[in-house]
């Protein structure tokens, strides 16, 4: 493992418990809700929060581990993207790249010449010269990437690297950033709110809630088996509790749902908000509650409305389907879903 960290620490009444190791090319994506403690633990390991008990191992030479060892963070060979970036803006973007080897006493010509090499392979030449304010979202976003990779770190790490960045410019710069990190041959850990980013980005996910690990494993993998309301809500997907027994399943708000698979015991099932269909009477079908509309959302190709009920949760229909239902808050409607659109798992992997 090129990082193998185990870390623990305290920020006034916020306590972070987590365990990430990762291989030489791996990507780590650290996802949670605002206070999980991901920028903390970019903190620790970048050097700049130190553990309170626990270890960072970065190819085999211990950076943190307390008492007795703690690497300062100009000793570590750590590269980091800023949310914002952070570039220089009296420097040039060459000077801006060099900037991390001079700091490491590396000497002026050396150091541009690196530079260069760095911002032609991220496709900027010929914006050697230019400063930082005259340039997009996404070409900031290479110069920053350019810099941390400068210094040949062994751990990247970036801070939401494309939330700085509008709609169009992500689809563009993911990819970018997905080749650019792909060649990279230390270990990468980054922190996003976005799943798409995460998915796309990352060869496994960890999710943080108030400070421990709720669930982790390769993104196919949690987005189907999503553990809790979170992380259903982050890959898009309606998830409840319930008790399965000869094919049928009751859920904890009393509705009871027939499945396909063999389940026993606790178990969570999941469905998408498009396989819940809406009705304004009761349907002759299984699979049917009573809800009560919540609110209602217009997206780009679908409706998407919020119930509450027996089950909790979102429902996605064309706008062809609204003036039938009538669905304004207050309204109730009868629910379905089909048992083929159901998936079903262990409460207790």
């Amino acid at each position: 493992m090129t990082l193998d960290a185990r870390m623990e620490l305290t920020r006034g009444g916020f306590r972070l418990r987590l365990d990430v190791v990762a291989a030489e090319g791996e990507v780590v994506a650290l996802l949670g809700p605002n206070g999980a403690g991901k920028t903390t633990a970019l903190r620790a390991l970048s050097g700049l929060a130190p553990l309170a008990s626990g270890h960072i191992i970065v190819d085999g030479h211990v950076w943190d581990r307390p008492p007795a060892t703690f690497v300062a963070p100009e000793r570590r060979r750590v590269g980091v993207v800023f949310q914002d970036y952070l570039l220089f803006r009296h420097l040039s973007v060459v000077d801006n790249v060099a900037f991390g080897l001079r700091a490491r006493g590396v000497g002026p010509r050396e150091a541009a010449d690196r530079a260069l090499e760095w911002l032609e392979t991220v496709g900027l030449t010929a914006k050697a010269r230019t400063k930082p304010g005259r340039l997009s979202g996404g070409q900031a976003q290479r110069v920053a990437l350019a810099r941390a990779l400068a210094t040949r770190p062994r751990l990247l790490l970036l801070d939401e690297p494309l939330s700085a960045l509008d709609a169009r410019t992500r689809v563009t710069v993911r990819s970018e950033l997905k080749r650019h990190v792909a060649a990279f041959n230390g270990a990468t850990v980054m922190v996003t709110h976005d799943p798409l980013d995460a998915m796309v980005l990352a060869d496994r996910l960890v999710v943080l809630e108030n400070g421990v690990v709720v669930q982790s494993g390769r993104p196919l993998d949690v987005a189907r088996e999503p553990h809790t309301p979170y992380v259903a809500d982050l890959v898009g997907l309606n998830l409840y509790d319930g008790t399965a027994a000869d094919g049928r399943v009751r859920l904890d708000g009393g509705v009871v749902l027939t499945v396909p698979e063999t389940l026993d015991g606790e178990v969570k099932l999941v469905f998408p908000p498009t396989a819940v269909r809406l009705h304004p009477e009761r349907p002759g079908l299984d699979n049917v509650w009573c809800g009560t509309v919540h609110a209602v959302e217009q997206h780009a190709h679908h409706v998407r409305v919020h119930f509450d009920g027996p089950l909790r949760g979102v429902a996605d229909t064309a706008p062809s389907t609204i003036a039938a239902l009538d669905p304004l808050p207050g309204r109730r409607l009868w629910l379905s879903v089909a048992g083929r659109d159901v998936h079903g798992f262990s409460r207790n992997p």
